[in-house]
């Protein structure tokens, strides 16, 4: 099963995530994980650190230190073999921010369908539908790239695009070392200011996140309904703020031929990319690459019309502290869940393979060295 409830996901590894916003902390169970595996907690820790709140002026100012802490399945360094229990203590909740607002639904959020269909929802900060849940994600996605990096993968985003102003250069030195998380500096600036001008005038902005997986086998993937660029998509639609994915060449391949757009195969690999890595939803060993589009913050101060859970017209204006652009932020989430994807995608073809789940097959090095 690809999911056994709305707040777990994967097959051979299993993650299931709990906690709210406001609430004691946040966190995640890792089930499937083999034992004896050296476990790095700071390796974990470092990407938490990417994704917290406080980083820059360019996002919400809330100061979580995010400190990770280990509740179960590791003993002296090393996983036992199960479930392993990660949590992450809430500190600086401001529950009051959301006094005003607890009987109002804010637009482009999911109070209304929560308080439908469960009737009953936790207003601060959103519950269980904030986008502080990712921290159990990321958390989750670490360890899985951890595991992968020992394969030779690696993952790695930036944002392709921030309000509309799209970066052309691909500058990996340069993604984190601005608040961005963009890649080009020719447009850097630009971004910037139209992320301070969207949260000048109490309003926010979108942005493009794009994402690139490298050194994978051919073979990962499932026919049908398992497919690796399907299971990329579930995952990258799952973060709340994302509403688009496209994987290669994506939407522009609607409007090209089909000489156009195939890639011509040659005893050395594909000519081209873009197919972003996947044929037949199967890993090609060319990177798998995928582009996530991050809608504006929902939550923002300047006054928008909506109703009260009673059904009367109202205004809100949305207290507390929250992103201009949560696409920085996004990108080690994004990160974190196609490492899922693919570390549950590498343990599933061991157990296609061999029947069992034994030290982690050889595979053949991906040729041709196609780039994204």
């Amino acid at each position: 099963m690809l999911f056994d409830s709305p707040s777990t996901f994967g097959r051979a590894f299993r993650i299931l995530t709990f906690g709210e916003s406001h609430g004691v902390g946040v966190g995640v169970v890792l089930d499937g994980v083999k034992p004896g595996l050296p476990f790095d907690l700071e390796a974990i820790q470092a990407e938490l650190d990417r994704r917290r709140p406080g980083q820059s002026d360019l996002v919400t100012p809330r100061k979580e230190a995010d400190r990770v802490q280990v509740l179960s399945g590791v003993y002296q360094g090393r996983t036992t073999g199960h479930p392993i229990a990660l949590v992450v203590f809430n500190e600086n909740q401001r529950s009051g921010d959301y006094s005003a607002i607890q009987d109002l639904f804010r637009p482009g959020h999911a109070d209304l369908t929560f308080d439908r269909k469960y009737g009953i929802r936790d207003p601060r900060g959103g519950g269980r539908s904030s986008g502080r849940e990712t921290l159990a994600r990321v958390a989750a996605g670490a360890w899985a790239k951890q595991q992968l990096g020992l394969m030779g993968v690696r993952i790695r985003g930036f944002n392709r695009e921030i309000a509309g102003i799209a970066g052309v250069a691909v500058d990996w030195d340069f993604v984190e070392r601005n608040p961005l998380r963009v890649a080009d500096p020719a447009f850097f600036q630009a971004q910037r200011e139209a992320v301070e001008a969207a949260r000048s005038e109490g309003d926010s902005v979108g942005g493009v996140a794009e994402l690139w997986i490298e050194g994978l086998p051919v073979g990962l993937g499932d026919p049908t309904f398992a497919k690796l660029d399907a299971l990329l998509a579930y995952g990258a639609m799952s973060i709340g703020a994302v509403k688009g994915v496209e994987l290669g060449a994506g939407f522009a391949s609607a409007r090209r031929r089909g000489s156009e757009n195939n890639d011509p195969l040659t005893p050395e690999g594909p000519e081209k990319n873009d197919a972003g890595g996947t044929l037949g939803g199967i890993s090609t060993g060319a990177p798998v690459v995928l582009r996530l589009a991050v809608k504006p913050t929902s939550s923002i101060s300047k006054a928008q019309r909506t109703i009260s859970r009673d059904g009367e017209a109202a205004e809100i204006s949305t207290n507390g502290r929250h992103d201009p652009c949560i696409a920085p932020r996004i990108v080690p989430v994004a990160e974190a869940m196609c490492a899922i994807v693919v570390y549950d995608a590498w343990l599933t073809q061991q157990e296609l393979r061999t029947g069992a789940m034994p030290d982690l097959p050889e595979w053949e090095e991906p040729q041709g060295g196609i780039q994204p």
